[in-house]
């Protein structure tokens, strides 16, 4: 019997591959993978070297980042402060957060190249931008 994932914590959630001798296939269906349905997506590109995005935690929202092209270092803290990081470099696999995680992205590669899908459309409300208050936020 098949055991379901523990969406409470962030986790590598491995999708679909189809290997074919002319290119790799993979795909991603509204809660056949993920826990929620998709409302948002975004990507990120063009980061220059050094750089870091994110830096922010969300509410409600839970997110996918599934990095396409190169690689990126995800960073990531529960409400506790424990820090947690994951190396994505294969566009079959993403990262799953769920609700009051605290994020960044960092180590960024040459054309790397992030989609992220999101389970909210975009709300300023939703968003801790301030690590303390995320802290505080339990």
């Amino acid at each position: 019997m098949d055991r379901k994932p523990d969406f409470s914590k962030p986790q590598i959630l491995q999708l679909p591959k189809i290997m074919d001798v002319r290119g790799n296939l993979s795909f991603l269906q509204n809660e056949d993978q993920i826990p929620f349905n998709i409302k948002r997506v975004f990507w990120i590109y063009d980061v220059p070297g050094g750089e870091t995005r994110g830096g922010h935690a969300f509410k409600t929202q839970q997110e996918l980042i599934i990095v396409i092209s190169g690689s990126i270092d995800i960073v990531v803290f529960d409400s506790n402060g424990k820090e947690t990081k994951f190396c994505l470099n294969r566009s079959y696999s993403g990262l799953y957060i769920p609700p009051m995680h605290w994020r960044h992205l960092e180590n960024f590669s040459t054309n790397s190249v992030s989609v992220h899908l999101s389970s909210a459309d975009f709300s300023e409300a939703d968003y801790i931008r301030n690590f303390n208050e995320f802290i505080d936020a339990k």
